[in-house]
């Protein structure tokens, strides 16, 4: 059976593909290897630093690797942090600090529009690559609404909603987030 190998350190990230993902037999990369994965993000898009992240890794006959890289783009703020989403507050920063730092940088934009969008990369057996892009569109609130969720969904809301995906359920979320689309595309390869 082939496993699908998530390269990511993020456990939360893990968790959210995991239960996307469903009946594929996805496996952390840290399981598999016994070491946690290690890639430099350097790349200029969302797609280069996906593709990084797994280019690298050794083929295996029974084995996809999956990365993605994502993150928020703020209109006020010319589409950053964009793919500095992560470390936008400074390396380590908590979820709070985030979305402290980004209210603080929009407070008085009268467009509050932002969309979160994720790239999904899978690297087959044969050493081939495709890319799968996700996004979903909203606005920022002006304060943290939710505890669920992570990084910058507390502050976000997306078109149609007025709850922000810290409000929502994880099956919510899923069904309607960045990740959520690229991953429900990307299962579809996954099954052929």
């Amino acid at each position: 059976m082939m496993r699908v190998v998530v390269a990511s350190g993020n456990a939360h990230k893990v968790t959210e593909i995991q239960s996307i993902l469903g009946d594929l037999q996805v496996c952390r990369f840290d399981d598999v290897f016994g070491y946690p994965h290690d890639a430099v993000e350097d790349g200029l898009t969302f797609e280069a630093n996906a593709i990084k992240k797994i280019d690298f890794l050794p083929l295996l006959p029974d084995t996809i690797y999956l990365s993605d890289d994502s993150g928020i783009e703020v209109d006020a703020l010319n589409g950053a942090p964009g793919i500095y989403s992560a470390r936008y507050a400074g390396e380590g920063a908590t979820s709070t600090q985030m979305c402290t730092k980004i209210l603080s940088a929009i407070a008085g934009e009268p467009n509050r529009q932002a969309q979160f969008r994720c790239v999904i990369a899978l690297r087959f057996p044969d050493g081939r690559i495709e890319t799968i892009d996700g996004v979903v569109a909203g606005v920022l609130d002006h304060e943290m609404r939710g505890g669920d969720g992570f990084g910058y969904d507390p502050i976000f809301i997306p078109d149609g909603y007025t709850q922000t995906f810290g409000e929502m359920s994880a099956k919510l979320k899923n069904e309607l987030s960045h990740r959520g689309r690229a991953l429900r595309l990307a299962a579809q390869k996954l099954l052929l």
